[in-house]
């Protein structure tokens, strides 16, 4: 198993945003987090790659605990967060985007592999390689993000809300471009909003309710749960 999250607690302060959070992401597999606003699912995803503590439980990375650990160490182990919002560089082209998510490889020649590869997975990036970030559209910048994650050549991609503020042609887009992503052998750990998307691409799902898993199972079963329909997918 590539990633093991066991009863994970999160608080600010007072408030516990995280509860008691388990699932499980398998290597190679597409594991998506559905669940209203103030689940704790963007809690969950900051917790794993370090950028929040955790007040109990425990996250296991490819057999190693990585509970607590900091952020710039969890990089080199392969994990990779796009987080919501994007937070690309708007002052940088997009080609300096992608080399300075490259900054703690001293392989130049692998670095402009892995760029190449982003290129071959978004040519529309391709195109703009010398333009500036922030003259991007909403769905360029987030392909740029996702792309900047793979440079770091991770095993692992948490992906927050990749679809929010997108154009419905451009979210079937980026959907379509997460599965290329996963055949190529990176496992997605994908929390999204669009319950109807995530659970149409991903192999397993996790129900997140107030700071708690509440149902689990493979997609297919969470997309014919009854309280899932009724709840996320509006039928």
């Amino acid at each position: 198993m590539m990633l093991v999250v066991k009863n994970l607690k999160v608080s600010y302060g007072k408030i516990e945003a995280i509860k008691d959070v388990s699932f499980e992401v398998p290597d190679g597999k597409i594991v998506t987090l559905i669940g209203a606003n103030g689940a704790g699912k963007t809690t969950t995803l900051r917790a794993i790659s370090g950028l929040e503590k955790c007040a109990a439980g425990s996250i296991e990375f490819d057999g190693k605990n990585i509970t607590n650990m900091e952020a710039h160490k969890l990089v080199p182990l392969g994990i990779s967060h796009v987080p919501e919002g994007r937070k690309i560089f708007p002052t940088l082209t997009v080609r300096e985007n992608l080399e300075l998510a490259g900054w703690t490889l001293k392989d130049k020649k692998l670095i402009k592999e892995r760029m190449e590869d982003v290129f071959e997975v978004f040519p529309r990036i391709k195109e703009r390689a010398n333009q500036l970030g922030g003259t991007l559209s909403g769905g360029e910048q987030q392909m740029l993000a996702v792309g900047r994650a793979l440079v770091t050549g991770g095993k692992i991609l948490l992906l927050d809300e990749p679809s929010m503020g997108l154009a419905p042609v451009l979210v079937d887009e980026i959907f379509h471009q997460i599965v290329e992503i996963n055949k190529r052998g990176m496992t997605v750990l994908l929390v999204e909003q669009n319950a109807a998307e995530a659970l149409d691409i991903a192999d397993f799902a996790y129900v997140l309710e107030v700071g708690y898993t509440t149902i689990s199972g493979t997609a297919k079963e969470i997309a014919e749960d009854p309280r899932v329909r009724e709840a996320y997918l509006g039928v």
